[in-house]
């Protein structure tokens, strides 16, 4: 996909990869919409593109919440025209500290899948249409190594994360063939406020940049027409194909 003059949608686009992934496509020419549910750390994420001459825009949402899916996929047409690249990158980890599931309430790993899986699943579905219209477009999901490994206090968010590995694959099946590509990535640990949140002990010093990732993954981006629908990305793959 040539990125220049294309658009895209990035959820939990105010802080962490979110913001440094939106910044780096707009760098590439992309119309950026970035929205999060913090109005202020959004508008200063979408001053920081602007002032460095990108196409961004803010749009204030919460994905876990069912009635703002609609308006906000609508909402972002209008500002930048059809989605060509959807980004599925928001998520919580549920209470904090982290707990294990056995101590985990039913309405908070409840609200941690309808943010981390039933949000992207609605996301998508909003937008798939149009880009099976015009045979193309991405949908790229941040996944974690908590999606294919168990670890005590993870539960929920591994489960939710687990569950939006299999709806690409899924979606890869159903729509081969249409043009439009679905991607996975595990972009590793990095230094965010989420990291810090969920290992306030890690030595942040040894944790990757978001905007080193972002690159990675801009150039992932650039060239998902010659990857397999569906594919999964851990660190280590996403380096080899940047």
């Amino acid at each position: 996909m040539n990125l220049a003059g294309r658009s895209a949608l990035v959820t939990g686009g105010s802080r962490g990869l979110g913001r440094a992934l939106g910044a780096e496509l707009a760098r590439r020419g992309v119309r950026v919409v970035l929205t999060a549910r913090g109005e202020s750390a959004l508008d200063e994420a979408v001053a920081a593109i602007r002032a460095e001459g990108g196409q961004a825009q803010g749009l204030v949402a919460d994905q876990g919440e069912k009635e703002a899916v609609h308006p906000l996929v609508g909402a972002a047409a209008a500002l930048v025209g059809p989605v060509d690249l959807l980004v599925l990158n928001a998520s919580t980890l549920g209470p904090l500290p982290l707990r294990e599931l056995s101590e985990t309430e039913c309405e908070d790993f409840a609200r941690v899948l309808e943010v981390n899986l039933l949000g992207p699943f609605r996301l998508a579905k909003a937008v798939l249409g149009s880009m099976v219209l015009r045979g193309q477009g991405v949908v790229l999901a941040i996944s974690s190594d908590a999606a294919v490994s168990g670890y005590p206090g993870w539960g929920a968010y591994g489960v939710a994360k687990a569950g939006l590995d299999h709806l690409v694959r899924t979606w890869a099946a159903e729509l081969a063939g249409t043009g439009v590509v679905f991607l996975s990535v595990d972009p590793g640990e990095m230094d965010t406020e989420m990291h810090a949140q969920a290992m306030p002990e890690a030595d942040r010093s040894a944790l990757a940049r978001p905007a080193a990732v972002a690159e990675r993954i801009a150039d992932l981006v650039g060239s998902a027409d010659r990857l397999p629908s569906g594919t999964r990305l851990d660190p280590a793959g996403l380096s080899r194909v940047a």
